[in-house]
Protein backbone atom coordinates (compact mmCIF):
# COMPACT_ATOMS: atom_id res chain seq x y z
CA UNK A 1 0.00 0.00 0.00
CA UNK A 2 1.39 3.27 -0.97
CA UNK A 3 -0.81 5.50 1.86
CA UNK A 4 -1.82 3.58 5.29
CA UNK A 5 -4.08 5.30 7.52
CA UNK A 6 -3.81 3.45 10.79
CA UNK A 7 -6.45 4.68 13.57
CA UNK A 8 -5.91 7.50 13.73
CA UNK A 9 -7.48 10.00 16.26
CA UNK A 10 -6.85 14.36 15.79
CA UNK A 11 -8.41 16.79 17.82
CA UNK A 12 -8.21 20.86 18.30
CA UNK A 13 -7.94 21.55 21.55
CA UNK A 14 -10.46 18.91 23.19
CA UNK A 15 -12.87 18.80 19.88
CA UNK A 16 -12.42 15.68 18.43
CA UNK A 17 -12.32 16.07 14.67
CA UNK A 18 -11.21 12.50 13.45
CA UNK A 19 -11.56 8.93 15.16
CA UNK A 20 -10.37 5.70 14.67
CA UNK A 21 -9.73 6.39 11.01
CA UNK A 22 -8.39 3.63 9.34
CA UNK A 23 -7.97 3.09 5.55
CA UNK A 24 -5.73 2.39 2.92
CA UNK A 25 -4.67 3.50 -1.08
CA UNK A 26 -2.94 1.22 -3.68
CA UNK A 27 -1.28 2.75 -6.66
CA UNK A 28 -3.45 3.47 -9.24
CA UNK A 29 -5.65 4.30 -6.83
CA UNK A 30 -8.58 7.41 -6.68
CA UNK A 31 -10.76 7.35 -3.54
CA UNK A 32 -13.05 9.60 -2.09
CA UNK A 33 -13.36 11.26 0.94
CA UNK A 34 -17.15 12.10 1.51
CA UNK A 35 -19.13 13.87 4.22
CA UNK A 36 -20.80 16.85 5.30
CA UNK A 37 -19.02 20.17 5.78
CA UNK A 38 -17.12 20.00 9.08
CA UNK A 39 -17.13 16.18 8.84
CA UNK A 40 -13.03 16.32 9.14
CA UNK A 41 -12.02 15.92 5.32
CA UNK A 42 -9.52 18.49 5.23
CA UNK A 43 -8.18 17.98 8.62
CA UNK A 44 -7.27 14.02 7.32
CA UNK A 45 -5.63 15.19 4.09
CA UNK A 46 -3.29 17.74 6.25
CA UNK A 47 -2.57 14.42 8.43
CA UNK A 48 -2.02 12.25 5.63
CA UNK A 49 0.48 14.81 4.30
CA UNK A 50 2.13 15.53 7.83
CA UNK A 51 0.78 19.12 8.20
CA UNK A 52 -0.84 17.84 11.30
CA UNK A 53 0.21 15.13 13.73
CA UNK A 54 -2.26 12.57 15.10
CA UNK A 55 -3.16 12.45 19.00
CA UNK A 56 -3.02 8.64 18.22
CA UNK A 57 -2.40 6.22 15.35
CA UNK A 58 0.43 7.01 12.32
CA UNK A 59 0.39 7.80 8.98
CA UNK A 60 2.61 5.68 6.19
CA UNK A 61 3.67 6.35 3.23
CA UNK A 62 5.26 3.63 1.67
CA UNK A 63 5.47 2.04 4.86
CA UNK A 64 7.48 5.08 6.56
CA UNK A 65 5.73 6.71 9.36
CA UNK A 66 5.37 10.43 8.24
CA UNK A 67 5.50 12.00 11.33
CA UNK A 68 8.95 10.88 11.34
CA UNK A 69 9.78 12.24 7.69
CA UNK A 70 11.20 15.89 6.75
CA UNK A 71 9.00 18.06 5.25
CA UNK A 72 11.39 18.05 1.74
CA UNK A 73 11.21 14.04 2.17
CA UNK A 74 7.28 14.30 2.46
CA UNK A 75 7.11 16.88 -0.60
CA UNK A 76 9.21 14.22 -2.55
CA UNK A 77 6.06 11.43 -2.02
CA UNK A 78 3.07 13.51 -1.41
CA UNK A 79 1.54 16.28 -3.26
CA UNK A 80 -1.14 18.70 -2.40
CA UNK A 81 -4.11 20.47 -5.14
CA UNK A 82 -5.53 23.49 -2.60
CA UNK A 83 -9.15 24.21 -3.55
CA UNK A 84 -7.72 27.22 -5.64
CA UNK A 85 -4.91 29.72 -5.88
CA UNK A 86 -4.73 32.62 -8.34
CA UNK A 87 -3.42 35.50 -6.27
CA UNK A 88 0.05 35.05 -7.61
CA UNK A 89 1.66 37.00 -10.17
CA UNK A 90 4.09 33.90 -11.37
CA UNK A 91 3.61 32.66 -14.77
CA UNK A 92 2.40 29.52 -15.12
CA UNK A 93 5.69 28.06 -16.18
CA UNK A 94 7.17 29.14 -12.57
CA UNK A 95 4.22 28.11 -10.67
CA UNK A 96 4.96 24.77 -12.48
CA UNK A 97 8.49 24.87 -11.69
CA UNK A 98 7.94 25.14 -8.02
CA UNK A 99 6.76 21.46 -7.88
CA UNK A 100 10.32 20.95 -8.37
CA UNK A 101 11.68 22.51 -5.42
CA UNK A 102 11.97 19.17 -3.19
CA UNK A 103 14.29 17.97 -5.72
CA UNK A 104 16.39 20.55 -6.01
CA UNK A 105 19.59 21.30 -4.68
CA UNK A 106 20.86 24.64 -5.42
CA UNK A 107 18.44 25.57 -8.44
CA UNK A 108 16.65 24.13 -10.93
CA UNK A 109 18.87 22.03 -13.28
CA UNK A 110 18.54 21.29 -17.08
CA UNK A 111 16.55 18.03 -16.13
CA UNK A 112 14.48 20.04 -13.64
CA UNK A 113 13.27 22.87 -16.63
CA UNK A 114 12.59 20.04 -18.83
CA UNK A 115 10.18 18.04 -17.11
CA UNK A 116 8.25 21.53 -16.46
CA UNK A 117 8.40 21.59 -20.22
CA UNK A 118 7.38 17.92 -20.54
CA UNK A 119 4.21 18.22 -18.32
CA UNK A 120 2.95 21.64 -20.08
CA UNK A 121 3.35 20.14 -22.95
CA UNK A 122 1.11 16.55 -21.81
CA UNK A 123 -1.48 18.77 -19.99
CA UNK A 124 -1.76 21.18 -23.01
CA UNK A 125 -0.92 24.21 -20.79
CA UNK A 126 2.17 24.92 -23.02
CA UNK A 127 0.55 27.85 -24.22
CA UNK A 128 -0.13 29.70 -21.41
CA UNK A 129 3.34 28.86 -20.12
CA UNK A 130 4.18 32.75 -20.04
CA UNK A 131 1.04 34.28 -18.16
CA UNK A 132 0.86 35.21 -14.74
CA UNK A 133 -1.54 31.94 -12.88
CA UNK A 134 -3.53 35.81 -11.59
CA UNK A 135 -4.78 35.94 -15.35
CA UNK A 136 -5.96 32.61 -15.78
CA UNK A 137 -10.17 31.17 -15.49
CA UNK A 138 -10.50 29.09 -12.61
CA UNK A 139 -10.46 26.03 -14.65
CA UNK A 140 -6.91 26.80 -16.08
CA UNK A 141 -5.79 27.69 -13.13
CA UNK A 142 -6.96 24.66 -11.20
CA UNK A 143 -4.77 22.57 -13.56
CA UNK A 144 -1.83 24.09 -13.23
CA UNK A 145 -2.14 23.48 -9.81
CA UNK A 146 -2.31 19.97 -10.65
CA UNK A 147 0.76 20.31 -12.99
CA UNK A 148 2.69 22.09 -9.95
CA UNK A 149 2.03 18.92 -8.01
CA UNK A 150 2.85 16.81 -10.95
CA UNK A 151 6.08 18.10 -10.99
CA UNK A 152 6.73 16.85 -7.43
CA UNK A 153 7.16 13.12 -8.81
CA UNK A 154 4.90 12.09 -6.33
CA UNK A 155 3.57 8.91 -5.32
CA UNK A 156 0.72 10.70 -3.45
CA UNK A 157 -1.38 12.85 -4.58
CA UNK A 158 -3.96 14.50 -2.74
CA UNK A 159 -6.78 17.49 -3.28
CA UNK A 160 -9.09 19.31 -1.49
CA UNK A 161 -12.20 19.79 -3.37
CA UNK A 162 -10.31 19.55 -7.26
CA UNK A 163 -13.52 21.20 -8.46
CA UNK A 164 -14.85 23.60 -6.24
CA UNK A 165 -15.79 26.96 -8.26
CA UNK A 166 -15.05 25.29 -11.67
CA UNK A 167 -18.06 25.19 -14.31
CA UNK A 168 -19.64 21.60 -15.37
CA UNK A 169 -17.34 21.27 -18.25
CA UNK A 170 -14.23 21.92 -16.16
CA UNK A 171 -15.33 20.14 -13.17
CA UNK A 172 -15.61 16.80 -15.55
CA UNK A 173 -12.13 17.79 -17.01
CA UNK A 174 -10.89 18.13 -13.64
CA UNK A 175 -11.67 14.73 -12.35
CA UNK A 176 -11.35 12.67 -15.84
CA UNK A 177 -7.38 14.11 -15.78
CA UNK A 178 -7.05 13.32 -11.94
CA UNK A 179 -8.21 10.08 -12.96
CA UNK A 180 -6.09 9.66 -15.64
CA UNK A 181 -2.81 10.40 -14.58
CA UNK A 182 -3.57 8.35 -11.21
CA UNK A 183 -3.87 5.27 -13.38
CA UNK A 184 -0.95 6.28 -15.76
CA UNK A 185 1.49 7.28 -13.15
CA UNK A 186 0.30 4.56 -10.72
CA UNK A 187 -0.62 7.53 -7.75
CA UNK A 188 -2.75 7.29 -5.30
CA UNK A 189 -5.10 9.58 -5.37
CA UNK A 190 -7.27 10.72 -2.49
CA UNK A 191 -9.47 13.26 -3.14
CA UNK A 192 -12.26 15.83 -0.61
CA UNK A 193 -15.49 15.38 -3.01
CA UNK A 194 -18.71 17.22 -1.84
CA UNK A 195 -20.33 16.03 -5.37
CA UNK A 196 -21.18 13.06 -5.05
CA UNK A 197 -22.40 12.08 -8.68
CA UNK A 198 -18.07 13.02 -10.08
CA UNK A 199 -17.00 10.60 -7.01
CA UNK A 200 -18.93 7.51 -8.41
CA UNK A 201 -18.47 8.27 -11.88
CA UNK A 202 -14.42 8.71 -11.50
CA UNK A 203 -13.50 7.39 -8.07
CA UNK A 204 -12.25 3.28 -6.98
CA UNK A 205 -14.00 4.03 -3.89
CA UNK A 206 -15.91 6.39 -1.77
CA UNK A 207 -14.64 6.58 1.77
CA UNK A 208 -17.71 8.32 3.54
CA UNK A 209 -17.36 10.58 7.28
CA UNK A 210 -19.19 11.48 9.95
CA UNK A 211 -18.81 12.63 13.24
CA UNK A 212 -14.87 12.20 12.57
CA UNK A 213 -15.44 8.16 11.95
CA UNK A 214 -15.37 6.61 8.35
CA UNK A 215 -19.10 6.02 8.28
CA UNK A 216 -18.77 3.34 5.06
CA UNK A 217 -16.12 2.91 2.52
CA UNK A 218 -17.51 1.13 -0.40
CA UNK A 219 -17.03 1.24 -4.37
CA UNK A 220 -19.89 3.10 -6.72
CA UNK A 221 -21.89 0.21 -6.54
CA UNK A 222 -22.13 -0.08 -2.84
CA UNK A 223 -23.58 3.72 -2.35
CA UNK A 224 -26.92 3.28 -1.27
CA UNK A 225 -30.24 5.12 -0.46
CA UNK A 226 -29.46 4.18 3.34
CA UNK A 227 -25.84 5.29 3.25
CA UNK A 228 -26.86 8.67 1.80
CA UNK A 229 -29.57 8.92 4.36
CA UNK A 230 -27.33 8.75 7.67
CA UNK A 231 -24.57 10.54 5.99
CA UNK A 232 -26.21 13.72 4.93
CA UNK A 233 -29.78 13.33 6.32
CA UNK A 234 -31.20 13.28 2.73
CA UNK A 235 -33.46 10.93 0.95
CA UNK A 236 -32.10 9.91 -2.44
CA UNK A 237 -32.70 6.96 -5.18
CA UNK A 238 -29.77 5.65 -6.45
CA UNK A 239 -29.96 4.47 -10.17
CA UNK A 240 -27.74 3.15 -12.85
CA UNK A 241 -28.09 5.48 -15.93
CA UNK A 242 -26.22 4.83 -19.39
CA UNK A 243 -24.07 2.60 -17.49
CA UNK A 244 -22.59 5.17 -14.20
CA UNK A 245 -24.52 5.18 -10.87
CA UNK A 246 -25.96 8.38 -10.29
CA UNK A 247 -27.62 9.89 -6.70
CA UNK A 248 -31.04 11.44 -6.94
CA UNK A 249 -31.99 13.59 -4.33
CA UNK A 250 -35.75 13.18 -4.05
Amino acid sequence: MIVSVLDILFSYDSHHVLRGVRFQVEAGQFVALCGTNGAGKSTLLRCINGLLRPRVGTVLLDGEDVGLLSRKEVARRCASVPQQGRSTELTVFHVVLLGRLPHCRWGPSRDDLSRVERILEEMNLAPLAHRPLSALSGGEAQKVLLARALAQDPRVLLLDEPTNHLDLKNQLAMMELIEKVARKEGLAAVAAIHDLNLALRHCDRLLFLKAGKIHGAVEPAGVTPDLIREVYGVDAEIERIHGRWVVIPQ
